[in-house]
């Protein structure tokens, strides 16, 4: 009987023909495809990878894997939109996995146990000012630290964190925490200057002996919004009502408090009003519930809550006892319009949340520095202004406004200034293509649905105890186990005891897997088994 590999022994037509030719026509190969989880993380972070050091029992390496990208978890599992959950394949299955819930507890481990940063091998011997201590300047110099630069962060607050501190409620984030997480950047050697107004950044630069800037000066100040007879009642502006919560103050605001806006600020202040005793918070706005700019989630919380939203309306005068607003209609376009028709609302605070802007005001004294309304220009891929050495992220240039996204602008600015320190070029990271959901093969995944986080009853919502708990141990192994490692192998032996012609290696644990091709027929047995799609088929020419 001839050999099935010996192609002289077999006629010209089989040479060509059936899946399984002997003239190979494409043969397999290992690849590591980027999860969906991974490519949507705004800061950058290697989800699949802790997931899979957590579902391993290895902890402390998974937080290790995870502040590599992002140093402060334990705020990010409570306050990130985590946009990695909504382009989670699993969900196509059953549920999205709870990465901000693994992340919170990885964060909280780490707080508990003391674990720290690891310090830099050597110093640079060069320093970087840091503008701000938000998420974007925290993030930048976490990492420039960890490069090995000497960091000094300058802010005008009482204490660092920015908006994180003086913006979100502690429901949402305790102090505990952020000032945990805050810490460990001061054990890793970063220099922290409160109560620090830039007033010449150049002068100070020079003084300082700065070698490149940094500016995350982010965007506390509230849009100015004109309405008339605004002095006839007590009217607030929402950064200012919740930066006096967050420093323990209590202010004054009666029974009935109508909130402006339907952003997240707006949620925010509506959610504190109700701590404070109002009996009712109204939240208005112009457009309709769709088209409001408020997180789903925080919308959703604060109709639990017991706040009233009234959309498609705006506010034409505040008297002493109320708003007169008028009724808004979209027109064939969509649009909120009015309509002439007016109603009055009580209310005895009103609380204006129309937006915010930033405090550019020191930066426009700088000769060459560019300006489109509020936010510094940049160039988008180094994040460098016009000046050559001063760069700038998060709030302070065009961008969505999250913590997430300002700590993945403050991680990439370092990487940025880093490579200007060195006189280097950064190179571009160049991604592996995302692997999607109807790419895997998931024969022998079963129905299991995520964890549910417990959270505080509505009745006892009555001061800022935090909501959410967080995950036990037992969950969070839970939830990692259940990651569907999208596009990398997991040596599931799978393709070695497929293959029928013995053509697959097992290089051991760790170590995956490779081919002999002198045994390799090309048959994709191996590629059609493979459940998470980590063996792609390639033509043999």
């Amino acid at each position: 009987m001839p050999d099935h590999r010996d192609i002289t022994a077999l006629p010209d037509l089989a040479r060509g023909s059936g899946r399984v030719g002997p003239v190979r026509q494409r043969m397999p190969v290992y690849v590591d495809l980027l999860p969906p989880c991974n490519n949507a993380c705004p800061a950058g972070e290697n989800i699949q990878e802790y997931l899979r050091l957590v579902k391993e029992g290895q902890p402390e390496a998974a937080w290790r894997e995870l502040v590599k990208n992002n140093p402060f978890p334990a705020i990010h599992g409570r306050v990130c939109y985590h946009p990695c959950e909504s382009s989670c394949n699993r969900a196509y299955l059953d549920s999205a996995i709870s990465i901000h819930g693994v992340e919170r507890h990885l964060g909280d481990l780490a707080l508990e146990r003391g674990w720290r940063f690891d310090r830099p091998e050597r110093a640079s011997g060069l320093r970087v000012l840091v503008i701000g201590s938000g998420p974007a300047g925290l993030s930048a110099a976490y990492h420039l630290a960890r490069r090995g630069h000497e960091v000094e962060v300058r802010d005008g607050a009482d204490e660092p964190g920015g908006m994180m501190r003086y913006g979100i409620p502690e429901y949402r984030l305790p102090r505990q925490v952020l000032d945990g997480e805050i810490d460990r950047l001061r054990q890793l050697g970063v220099t922290f200057v409160q109560r620090s107004w830039v007033r010449d950044l150049i002068a100070e630069q020079a003084e300082g002996r700065f070698d490149a800037v940094f500016v995350a000066i982010g965007a506390g100040l509230s849009k100015r919004v004109d309405i008339p007879s605004m002095d006839a009642g007590n009217i607030l502006d929402a950064v200012t009502f919740l930066k006096d919560v967050a420093q323990g103050e209590r202010p004054q605001i009666g029974r009935k408090v109508a909130v402006y806006g339907g952003g997240n600020t707006a949620m925010d202040a509506a959610r504190v009003a109700r701590r404070l005793g109002a009996e009712e918070s109204i939240v208005i706005y112009r457009r309709t519930e769709a088209q409001m700019p408020a997180h789903p989630q925080e919308r959703d919380e604060a109709k639990l809550e017991g706040v009233d939203m009234r959309w498609l309306r705006t506010i034409a005068d505040v008297e002493p006892t109320g708003v007169k607003v008028e009724i808004m209609e979209l027109d064939d376009r969509g649009r909120a319009t009015g309509t002439g028709r007016y109603e009055t609302l009580e209310a005895d605070t009103v609380i204006l949340a129309v937006g915010q802007e930033t405090d550019s005001n020191f930066l426009r004294r700088i000769p060459g520095m560019r300006f489109e309304d509020d936010v510094v220009q940049v160039d988008p891929s180094t994040l460098m202004t016009d000046v050559p050495g001063i760069f700038a992220g998060g709030d302070a240039v065009p961008s969505d406004r999250t913590v997430t996204i300002g700590v993945g602008h403050g991680k990439r600015a370092a990487r940025m200034i880093d490579a200007w320190l060195y006189s280097r070029q950064a190179t571009p990271r160049v991604k592996h293509p995302v692997i999607e959901y109807d790419r895997l093969n998931l024969w022998y995944f079963g129905d299991n649905s995520r964890r549910k986080q417990s959270e505080l009853a509505i009745d006892e919502r009555t001061g800022f105890e935090e909501i959410v708990r967080g995950l036990e141990p037992e969950e969070a192994l839970y939830e990692a186990t259940r990651c569907l490692s999208c596009g990398n192998c997991i040596e599931c032996d799978g393709c070695l005891g497929a293959c029928p012609e013995d053509a697959v290696i097992k290089l051991g644990k760790g170590l995956r897997y490779r081919y002999d091709y002198a045994k390799c027929t090309g048959c994709a047995t191996c590629y059609e088994q493979c459940p998470v799609h980590a063996i792609e088929m390639i033509s043999e020419r």
